[in-house]
């Protein structure tokens, strides 16, 4: 049988924990957002000064990433570079964090 590595709760504690470290140490105001392989969220923290709407679209930028096992300001760059029928790919269904920002 195939087995896979994944995250545990003390994982998930680390990597939020040295996420907020480097927020706090390049003073962003951010949303962290961490999800497991199949983009289901384990974690959700909006540091102080962070926009309200941050909470949701930090969530959706993991989730496509996490799908598409690479960052999410990708695919922006493939419609900025003129693949705007990438837009209407049946693969963004549901992939609502397409654009890049500070981290991804």
């Amino acid at each position: 049988m195939n087995q896979k590595p994944y995250l545990t709760l003390d994982d998930v504690k680390r990597i939020a924990a040295a996420a907020e470290t480097e927020a706090r140490n390049n003073s962003w105001a951010v949303s962290i957002a961490i999800v497991d392989d199949g983009g289901h969220l384990l974690w959700l923290q909006r540091l102080d000064g962070a926009a309200p709407a941050s909470a949701q679209i930090a969530p959706a930028k993991a989730h496509t990433a996490a799908l598409g096992r690479r960052e999410s300001k990708i695919y922006e760059d493939m419609i900025n570079q003129g693949r705007v029928s990438f837009l209407s790919a049946p693969s963004l269904q549901g992939l609502l964090g397409i654009f890049g920002g500070e981290r991804d």
